[in-house]
């Protein structure tokens, strides 16, 4: 991120709630570190913007409703480049409400994607800019990121089908 940036003073990190926020600080402060710059921080909940999200109108809800967290955004949009900051990407799906919401706030001057882990099977054209590590999985294993700050360990896990499951498609 620091190679590519022209300038750091237009740069902003934008974590996606809940594990991209605790990436997005951690890079902050590796920036900092090695530039003695701090860039722009902000947190981005997409509760809302996501296409599979169903909110009950008035009568008993048929599906677990969704927790809807915190947005901090301080600073103008415009002028910036904003790093989209998330765990991991898998459809795109997250990637693009993250999008959408964030032009709810401004346009910035262009827009990137970091992730953690990228694991593969797109089903929109999104591609990350920044990657931790490619992790490819088939579609019927899963990954779970724990962080420090959110399940008190860093771990990156695959979690395998279930057993029951690889015996139904066998």
């Amino acid at each position: 991120m620091i190679e590519q940036a022209d300038d750091l003073e237009r740069i902003a990190l934008i974590g996606i709630q809940t594990r991209g926020v605790p990436i997005a600080e951690r890079l902050r402060a590796l920036i900092a570190e090695r530039t003695g710059h701090i860039v722009d921080l902000g947190i981005i909940d997409i509760t809302f913007y996501r296409d599979d999200v169903q909110v009950r109108g008035g009568e008993a809800p048929l599906h677990p409703q969704p927790v809807v967290r915190a947005t901090s955004l301080d600073f103008p949009l415009e002028g910036k480049t904003c790093i989209l900051v998330d765990d991991v990407l898998y459809t795109g799906r997250t990637i693009r409400a993250a999008i959408e919401a964030l032009f709810d706030y401004g346009r910035p001057e262009r827009v990137q994607l970091a992730v953690l882990i990228d694991r593969g099977h797109r089903e929109l054209p999104i591609r990350p800019d920044y990657v931790g590590k490619n992790l490819p999985t088939s579609r019927r294993e899963s990954i779970q990121v724990r962080l420090t700050e959110v399940d008190g360990e860093d771990a990156v896990l695959l979690i395998p089908a279930l057993l029951e499951e690889v015996e139904q498609d066998g």
